[in-house]
């Protein structure tokens, strides 16, 4: 990634590393940051695409409704969230919230 990511891409990241073996799906994830649908899928999209998430079909989904994404934190998902936080450390986001201070 070029350039500095955006504050609810980084929000993305900082939840999903909280926990990274646990993976979480989208819904889950926009409730939790209040990111809406239409700025949330295509941001875990994007950070697929570039290795950093890890996305897979829920496996044993209950009766009645049918399988979600699951998205999971990559190694080199941790280490950008990592260079961003080193590199403007008064921006780290603080768990559910996507604020970045005056970024």
């Amino acid at each position: 990634m070029a350039r500095r990511p955006s504050a609810q891409t980084v929000a993305v990241l900082a939840v999903l590393a909280h926990d990274p073996g646990n993976p979480r799906y989208g819904y889950e994830l926009g409730k939790e940051l209040g990111i809406k649908a239409g700025t949330l899928y295509p941001i875990l999209i994007r950070l697929c695409q570039r290795g950093l998430l890890d996305a897979s079909w829920e496996s044993d989904p209950p009766v009645g409704r049918p399988p979600r994404h699951l998205y999971r934190i990559l190694a080199p998902g941790l280490r950008l969230l990592e260079h961003v936080r080193q590199d403007s450390p008064r921006t780290q986001p603080a768990r559910g919230s996507i604020a970045l201070g005056g970024a």
